[in-house]
């Protein structure tokens, strides 16, 4: 199946940046969306971001718009995501996964089935 990886993630204070980063080496990965997921303790895990494969189309949660920039290198097999102007609420563990060719729903976490092993962001109240 291949790995997803995440990488980048630390605490960063309110009103700062962070990017985070994913590689994977799913080996049936071609053309699939990539998404960003967060999760908190005792909350279910909720869609951030997510690109196509050529970067042309490009969803973002309403929480995260117009202060999170995903972004992906196809032949590089990486996407990004940019945070900036970070919350507190923005606090959680950053989950990359590539969705199935068969699922619509691009929300829906049961959509995906390559998950990387999260990575912990911190903005501290």
């Amino acid at each position: 199946q291949g790995e997803v990886v995440e990488s980048g993630g630390g605490s960063v204070q309110p009103g700062g940046s962070l990017t985070v980063s994913c590689v994977h080496s799913v080996r049936t990965s071609g053309g699939r969306i990539m998404a960003w997921f967060r999760q908190v303790p005792g909350k279910e895990r909720e869609f951030v971001a997510s690109i196509n494969f050529s970067g042309t189309h490009i969803t973002y949660a309403d929480s995260v718009k117009a202060r999170f920039t995903v972004s992906r290198d196809y032949n590089k097999r990486t996407a990004w995501l940019q945070m900036n102007d970070l919350k507190p609420e923005d606090t959680g563990v950053y989950y990359c996964a590539l969705k199935k060719f068969t699922a619509d729903d691009v929300y829906s976490v049961d959509s995906y089935d390559a998950w990387g092993q999260g990575i912990q962001v911190t903005v501290p109240s």
